[in-house]
């Protein structure tokens, strides 16, 4: 079965598709063990993880091998964040058929122009693209899939740059008729009001994915009620997680002048041994090493 397919059954079976960030495979397989559907392969994590600004700075091949990886070692059906594309619609053509080889089951491109500018930071360019221009891009994404299972998720960015619903809905209803299998709407409002006025007049067929960083009143609950949303994207939380365990973890070892008292409240070695296969290796050693 196709990680596409996978996660259409998802959809099909749970009616709402929960995808977790993730920035690496270590962290792709913390968000497995934890029991969401999906990896939401973020560009903005994965930059910050290299520690440079979200603003396609990160290149298409280094976040393609961490996809790649993530894939390979959570199981779990992954949805690349692909930005813009990496360029025009030739560029999608070429990105498009790398991720699906790379095992990917979705990618979202979205409809800013290139090099982007990372959403919710304030004050921030919000350059968009003509509508006819990313329509072009979705019929070259889907072009260039190889299984029609493999899903196309369009972003509009209309309410980050404050153009209102009205155009955020003309977006949508216009990628859509482009061919997009998903409408991705996101919003850096403090709470979920912008996003569920969209949801309610959206009258298409493709499902709604939203990403409520911003808005954390939005739960799982609040979203099934709408009905219309398909997938469910928690975008950042895994490296503001890290960041935040690290920075205290770092702070107390330095106040105290050692390691005893951070010892007891973080993994254990043992424990990211289990998460390494270290057990596997060693079964292979009785059996392979003479």
């Amino acid at each position: 079965m196709g990680a596409g397919t996978k996660l259409r059954q998802i959809l099909a079976q749970n009616g709402l598709i929960e995808a977790m960030a993730a920035h690496s495979p270590l962290s792709a397989m913390l968000v497995a063990e934890a029991g969401f559907d999906a990896i939401w392969a973020s560009g903005f994590e994965l930059s910050a993880l290299y520690g440079v600004p979200d603003v396609s700075v990160v290149s298409m091949t280094q976040h393609l091998d961490m996809t790649r990886a993530m894939a390979e070692r959570s199981g779990l059906p992954v949805v690349a964040d692909i930005d813009t594309g990496f360029g025009n619609a030739i560029n999608v053509l070429y990105a498009v058929a790398q991720y699906e080889r790379a095992g990917a089951a979705a990618v979202v491109i979205e409809d800013k122009s290139f090099p982007k500018v990372t959403s919710l930071i304030a004050d921030g360019r919000q350059e968009m693209v003509r509508i006819e221009e990313f329509q072009g891009k979705i019929e070259a994404a889907r072009a260039a899939r190889r299984d029609p299972d493999f899903l196309i998720v369009a972003r509009t960015e209309a309410l980050i740059a404050g153009l209102g619903q009205g155009e955020a809905l003309k977006r949508a209803r216009a990628y859509e008729a482009a061919g997009a299998d998903m409408i991705l709407v996101h919003s850096k409002q403090k709470t979920p009001d912008e996003v569920e006025a969209f949801v309610k007049a959206w009258d298409g067929k493709a499902p709604i994915a939203i990403v409520p960083t911003a808005y954390p009143q939005m739960t799982v609950a609040r979203v099934r009620a709408l009905d219309k949303i398909g997938l469910l994207i928690w975008g950042n939380h895994a490296i503001r997680a890290s960041v935040q365990a690290m920075r205290e973890t770092f702070a107390q070892i330095r106040e105290e002048g050692g390691i005893a008292g951070v010892d007891r409240r973080i993994a254990s070695v043992e424990d990211v041994f289990d998460l390494q296969g270290m057990a596997r290796v060693k079964h292979d050693e009785k059996r392979f090493l003479r």
